[in-house]
């Protein structure tokens, strides 16, 4: 099974050849050699699209296939040409990419480790494992976007056992096999399977909204790139009613 948006996040636009296709709640759950759609983990939201113009309304991993639940049936063996909901997409990679870079600088500045993280459909939560000040999370912010407009180049690689061991990086829990560590160079190394954006000046913007006492830390509600504007665009609309 050919994961293509772990190679490349930007494509959206894909043949590949239906492989099972089975009767599944109310729709066909059809697994192919090879995918573009990201299926939901790591916090991450499944991609949306279509294969032959059929929708695919969601996308999950089931022991290591990547299932596409579909409104109708794709015959096995056959061709499909697969297209993925670029808006929805980039709009995850912006979210997700800015998550890394607050989390990464707050990993590196206040000792905090992001022990929770959701991505709604509105806001990203991150709950981290130490309680900041205003001053904390003003800089925080200053520095996270700094860092965003510095652009810097992001890379993903698959290190080999002995360079995981000496390799300092943020992960919820103990890896084992082939691991995926994303690095945000000067903010953030953390093992990862979501998708992200190429450099840091295409997240754009990072606004925190809120930040509340959370156990024994905060949970900090953000925006990132597109969202960030909506938001800002809707607050202007408030405040012109």
């Amino acid at each position: 099974m050919e994961k293509l948006y772990q190679q490349d996040p930007f494509l959206t636009r894909f043949t590949a050849e239906v492989v099972s296709c089975a009767a599944d709640k109310g729709g066909w759950s059809v697994v192919l050699d090879r995918t573009a759609f990201y299926p939901e983990g790591g916090g991450q939201p499944w991609d949306t699209g279509t294969l032959n113009g059929i929708p695919v309304t969601q996308v999950q991993e089931q022991d290591g296939a990547v299932v596409h639940n579909c409104a109708a049936r794709l015959e096995p063996g056959t061709q499909v040409e697969g297209a993925v909901d670029w808006a929805r997409r980039f709009d995850l990679m912006q979210q997700h990419s800015g998550e890394h870079i607050v989390s990464g600088i707050a990993h590196a500045r206040y000792g905090c480790e992001n022990v929770g993280f959701h991505m709604g459909s509105d806001v990203i939560t991150i709950d981290l494992s130490v309680e900041l000040t205003q001053e904390q999370i003003q800089e925080l912010e200053e520095a996270a976007n700094r860092y965003i407009w510095e652009d810097h180049p992001i890379q993903i690689a698959f290190p080999s056992p002995q360079e995981l061991e000496v390799l300092e990086y943020r992960s919820k829990k103990a890896l084992t096999g082939r691991v995926r560590i994303v690095y945000f160079p000067g903010a953030d190394t953390c093992a990862c399977c979501g998708t992200h954006v190429s450099s840091s000046g295409q997240v754009g913007l990072v606004k925190l909204l809120s930040c509340q006492k959370f156990r024994s830390g905060v949970r900090i509600e953000l925006v990132c790139g597109k969202r960030a504007l909506d938001h800002l665009s809707r607050v202007w609309e408030q405040n012109h009613h």
